[in-house]
C-alpha cells in the first residue's frame, strides 16, 4: 500500500515546488540525488555498502545458482533411477512370466 502512497506524494510535492517556482530538471536531480541518498542509507542498514559488498553478493548469486543445478541434478536421478527400477522390474517380470528364468534343467 505504502508503494502507491509515496508517488503520489512525490508527485504532489513535484507539482507544489513546480506552481513555487522551481523548474523540472532541478527537481529531477533533487530527487535522483534523494533517491541514491536513500538507496545508500538502505544499503548501509543491511550491511552492503563496503567495496565487498558486489563480490559478496556475486558469491551468494553462483552459491545460489550452483544449488539450483545440484537440486535439479539431484531430482533428475531420482528419476532415473525410479525409471530403471520399473524397467527392471517389467524385464524381471516378463522373464518369469515367459519362463526364461529360471532355466529349466
Amino acid at each position: 500500500m505504502t508503494d502507491q502512497i509515496e508517488p503520489a506524494i512525490l508527485t504532489a510535492l513535484v507539482e507544489q515546488a513546480q506552481a513555487q517556482g522551481a523548474n523540472s530538471p532541478t527537481l529531477r536531480a533533487l530527487v535522483e540525488e534523494a533517491s541514491e541518498r536513500g538507496a545508500m542509507r538502505v544499503l548501509r542498514h543491511v550491511g552492503l555498502e563496503d567495496e565487498q559488498a558486489l563480490r559478496d553478493v556475486r558469491e551468494l548469486r553462483d552459491l545460489l545458482g550452483a544449488w539450483r543445478v545440484a537440486r535439479r541434478t539431484a531430482w533428475h536421478t531420482i528419476v532415473r533411477w525410479v525409471i530403471t527400477g520399473l524397467m527392471l522390474a517389467i524385464v524381471a517380470g516378463l522373464t518369469l512370466k515367459l519362463k526364461l528364468w529360471p532355466p529349466a534343467g
